[in-house]
């Protein structure tokens, strides 16, 4: 296969264009600033989907608690937000200026610790990637070097989504409870609630989930992906080549829980607030299906998949509100069996091969070919 540069083959670079055409031109040009914001929304959750593509469709580990590095990512910029937000000008009103106002409703007296770091942005960012990663690490560790795996490592991390979804809302006074971290107004003075502000950040959200494809492909295309590969299929097999599979399983999780945290901040960003409804079991397995419609083992396959998924959830859910669930349910059903590999299997299946047919017709001589001088004509 001739390869264009080090990590990127022809078609994949053609792919990447593409997108990077549907999502920085097509869509600014068609969509009116509520729609396109929409979209932006669904792009965060894209990042989720290109993690588990890594982790399940490379790695064999099927994590039902993706959720919690999205929602943890999401936190930690509406954190810093919120800080933002309560100036002791804007709060000038609550019995203790300068914190966030459902720490006052809840009579805390100061800022918490863990608070603290979120007055910098710079700390903010590192925290949003570095959080959830030392999470996933701490729960990579403990499980993977256990060897627990396949169906009981999805159990476990299903049970923590819905653990870590219990600890936000009661700890109502440090993380604002049921109704999340709202009223996010500023980013470093900007107002982020503009329509301007808002287009603007759907083009930062788009051009980092276009790098995290990139950098994905690179990971892909390396030893490491290989190993990832082989490692899938024939655990026992690296293992007694001398690999550390939980080493690699590890890295692989917390690669998965980085790039959702990416999304999770962003999501913050674009949508205006951060709740605990995104780190539970449900969006966790929305997730899932987003990468399964997708195809498990392509990367923009995962992009396309959720753009579908979330578009078909909010067709059905703004036509027919008591029926949306169903549809959803009928569509991942309806991919599974009829088109295990998702998207991406229906297009390498029956558009690939279709399209080079046509592409080999097109090139061929359309001249006969020449007889050698001197020969005769019959």
């Amino acid at each position: 296969m001739m390869k264009t540069n080090a990590f990127l083959s022809r078609s994949e670079l053609i792919g990447v264009a593409i997108l990077a055409g549907l999502i920085l031109v097509v869509f600014p040009m068609v969509l009116e600033p509520f729609r396109l914001n929409m979209v932006g929304k669904y792009l965060t959750y894209a990042f989720v989907a290109l993690g588990l593509v890594m982790c399940w469709g490379f790695g064999g580990i099927l994590s039902l608690g993706q959720g919690i590095f999205f929602g943890l990512g999401g936190y930690c910029m509406a954190m810093y937000l919120k800080l933002e937000a309560s100036s002791i000008e804007n709060t000038k009103i609550q019995s203790t200026p300068g914190i966030p106002d459902f720490m006052d409703w809840n009579q805390i007296t100061s800022l918490p610790w863990f608070w603290q770091p979120f007055h910098s942005f710079p700390a903010t960012v590192l925290l949003v990637v570095g959080v959830p990663v030392f999470f996933a690490f701490i729960l990579g560790f403990a499980m993977f070097t256990r060897r627990v795996g396949g169906t009981y490592f999805a159990i476990i991390t299903q049970a923590i989504a819905a653990i870590a979804t219990i600890l936000i809302v009661g700890q109502q006074g440090y993380t604002g409870g049921i109704n999340g971290i709202t009223d996010l107004r500023t980013l470093n003075g900007w107002d982020i609630r503009t329509d301007e502000a808002k287009t603007i950040l759907y083009f930062v959200n788009g051009g980092l989930l276009l790098a995290c494809v990139v950098a994905l492909y690179f990971v892909k295309h390396s030893k490491l992906g290989r190993i990832l590969l082989a490692m899938r299929d024939k655990e026992d097999r690296v293992r007694f080549s001398g690999y550390s599979v939980a080493g690699f399983k590890i890295f692989v999780f917390c690669l998965a829980a980085g790039v959702a945290a990416i999304g999770g901040a962003m999501f913050t960003l674009q949508v205006g607030f951060m709740s605990p409804s995104f780190v539970g079991i449900v969006p966790s397995i929305e997730m899932v299906i987003y990468t399964a419609v997708g195809g498990r083992l392509s990367i923009l396959g995962a992009v396309y998949g959720t753009l579908l998924v979330n578009w078909a959830k909010t067709t059905f859910s703004e036509s027919f509100p008591e029926l949306w669930l169903f549809g959803l349910g009928g569509l991942f059903i309806a991919v599974v069996l009829a088109f295990p590999n998702g998207l991406a299997g229906i297009y390498s299946t029956y558009i690939a091969p279709r399209l080079k047919r046509s592409a080999s017709r097109v090139t061929a001589p359309s001249l006969p070919a020449q007889l050698p001088q001197g020969s005769p004509a019959e």
